[in-house]
């Protein structure tokens, strides 16, 4: 099992704050002969219905020295994930966890594409305050 990542007790606690349910910690995910660790699996009730949304949740603190790097394994493990889980679990959504200054790169082309091409879904965190900022898209 992978290491914890660096902002995972502040998303942990920012996604509590916002109403989600901590069910999986991490989450595991088995295909084949290879057992696959996404960070967190939450789910939110609503009041008026009786079943709720299902996430999962991938967290990425992004301080590695090259900003593209870290976007490139990122998306490269989000794919991964997101193709077993539509498999395992196909009523449960993926996102991709990351810090507040991360999010502008979402509202430049190159964000945009991604968010277009890979059907990516971004929650944007702000660590200290250890809350959700934004839901994209």
């Amino acid at each position: 099992m992978a290491a914890k990542d660096l902002y995972h007790d502040e998303v942990r606690n920012a996604l509590e704050s916002d109403g989600w349910t901590i069910t999986h910690d991490p989450f595991r995910l088995r295909w084949g002969k290879r057992d696959f660790y996404i960070d967190l699996g939450l789910e939110q009730f609503l009041a008026a219905e009786r079943s709720g949304r299902r996430i999962a949740v991938e967290i990425k603190s992004f301080i590695g020295p090259s900003i593209v790097d870290d976007l490139e394994k990122a998306l490269g493990q989000y794919l991964i994930y997101r193709s077993v889980l539509r498999r395992r679990q196909p009523d449960r959504e993926l996102f991709l966890a990351v810090p507040r200054n991360m999010a502008k790169l979402f509202d430049e082309p190159l964000g945009q594409v991604l968010l277009e091409d890979y059907d990516l879904r971004v929650v944007v965190f702000h660590a200290k305050r250890k809350e959700i900022v934004r839901w994209l898209p």
